[in-house]
């Protein structure tokens, strides 16, 4: 089961977008008591989208998982995917699937609601980020032209984590860095934008409280989950907030999550507002702020490659010409929801091995183009590249960083860092401590460090061409 405790137990809950991930932690050391974890079903004919319900079911057997150690918790912080939209009806049950942050299909709102309200510039200096297909305010846009009906229906609209936080609660709740991913709570007024609101036929008075960084949003009050009642829980955070927390992070580290999506982020003192809209000016779980880049296409794109090539994910070669674009799934940095995959300068001596190599060069290639955007102009241009998510454990995603960017590479020994992040923000709650200094004090940054190498720069070029030569063809 785990390790035993020494001090109070908190849990985190990381509830993203294929499963639920608990963990109990000592506050007052970090040691992981136990930890469960349970699968989410994911459907959906042409978009992305999973029932709300599901995710309750899957936390309740993650908890189950835990033993006696999850009712020993004195606090408990969850932790979601972003940008999902939950509609809730007036007995708060959901009107139909939540539509997932990956479903695309709202690309046309966005450009509209980008085009109505002003323009890039104008969303990115009120709101900090310019609204593309994953952000919730394009979702209830193409919920409204779609599905009118549902939109009527729905009394209460949520993100994923704010669900859960109030069915554990009962309090309608969320916090600033979930928030700031929606499109319709502004980062330059720390609130919710009526106008946006306004425009998109959504009454606020259906949104949940913002809370502020640190405060108790309410205790458990449901006997559905194996948790004690009148445990304290956190106001929660979106899943690149909590990872940030879960690392202790402080401005000046770049970090690149390899996962089902990659990211690439770092925490800023500086409010972010890029009109192009590569990042995106989301605000953190501690009153900072974290600008984030994000492509759709990371380590599910080139597995499906190397299942294509007949290949295990490793067998990757060195050498050739070829370009891979592995935009599987439209693409949002760069911003080309409609993209599908592209291959090119296929010679004869090509080998499978290379391709493979190509499709790694390509998904690393987006998420480096954007670390010099989420860094203060203030940092230092050398410095280490934390690498996490799961791809960080696999040589040929690490590897591949190394020589595409020149830079140092760490990663860190601990596993599961969003869950880490929600559990020191509950720690936080009880020990009365900055999650981030009880997040450094756990050390959950340590880990292996790899030296810079040199960069590949032939091949950052062969990329560069290609992306721009391709980009009609990529648009179709």
């Amino acid at each position: 089961m785990g390790a035993q405790a020494a001090g109070p137990l908190v849990v985190g809950v990381d509830s993203s977008t294929q499963s639920t991930k608990v963990l109990v932690v000592d506050a007052a050391s970090g040691t992981v008591v136990a930890r469960g974890r349970a699968p989410h079903a994911v459907g959906g004919k042409v978009g992305k989208e999973s029932d709300p319900g599901h995710w309750w079911a899957s936390l309740a057997e993650a908890l189950g998982q835990c033993g006696d150690a999850a009712r020993q918790a004195g606090a408990v912080s969850v932790a979601g995917q972003q940008h999902g939209l939950v509609t809730l009806d007036a007995a708060g049950a959901p009107v139909r699937p939540a539509l997932l942050w990956n479903d695309v299909r709202s690309a046309p709102q966005a450009e509209r609601l980008v085009a109505e309200r002003g323009g890039p510039a104008a969303w990115a200096e009120r709101v900090g980020s310019v609204p593309g297909a994953a952000f919730t305010v394009s979702k209830w846009a193409w919920l409204r032209a779609h599905e009118p009906a549902a939109a009527a229906a729905t009394a209460a609209v949520r993100l994923p984590h704010d669900y859960l936080t109030e069915r554990l609660t009962g309090e309608a709740v969320t916090d600033r860095g979930d928030a700031s991913g929606t499109g319709w709570w502004a980062s330059a007024t720390e609130a919710y934008d009526t106008a946006v609101l306004d425009h998109i036929g959504l009454d606020p008075a259906a949104l949940p409280r913002v809370a502020g960084p640190g405060e108790v949003v309410g205790t458990v009050r449901t006997d559905e989950l194996p948790l004690p009642h009148g445990a304290l829980v956190a106001g929660g955070t979106g899943d690149n907030m909590a990872a940030a927390l879960g690392l202790g992070l402080r401005p000046g580290r770049p970090v690149l999550s390899l996962g089902t999506s990659g990211t690439v982020y770092a925490v800023s003192r500086r409010r972010p507002a890029d009109p192009s809209g590569t990042v995106a000016g989301f605000a953190d779980a501690r009153g900072d702020w974290l600008p984030l880049a994000c492509t759709l296409n990371c380590t599910l794109a080139v597995d499906r490659i190397a299942t294509l090539l007949g290949r295990d994910r490793e067998a990757v070669e060195a050498g050739g010409e070829v370009v891979v674009l592995p935009f599987l799934d439209g693409e949002r940095t760069p911003n080309l929801p409609g993209a599908s995959g592209l291959l090119h300068g296929l010679r004869h001596d090509t080998t499978p091995g290379q391709v493979l190599q190509a499709a790694y060069d390509g998904a690393v290639f987006a998420l480096l183009k954007a670390v010099d955007q989420v860094l203060d102009a203030e940092s230092a241009a050398d410095a280490p590249l934390l690498l996490i998510g799961g791809g960080a454990r696999g040589r040929a995603w690490r590897e591949t960083v190394r020589r595409l960017s020149g830079r140092p590479v760490e990663v860190p020994e601990a596993r599961e860092l969003v869950a880490l992040g929600a559990a020191a923000q509950a720690a936080g709650l009880l020990l009365g401590e900055d999650p981030a200094a009880v997040a450094q004090r756990w050390g959950t940054a340590r880990g292996t460090a790899y030296a810079a190498r040199e960069r590949d720069t032939a091949a950052w070029e062969r990329l560069t061409a290609t992306l721009a030569d391709g980009d009609a063809l990529l648009r179709r």
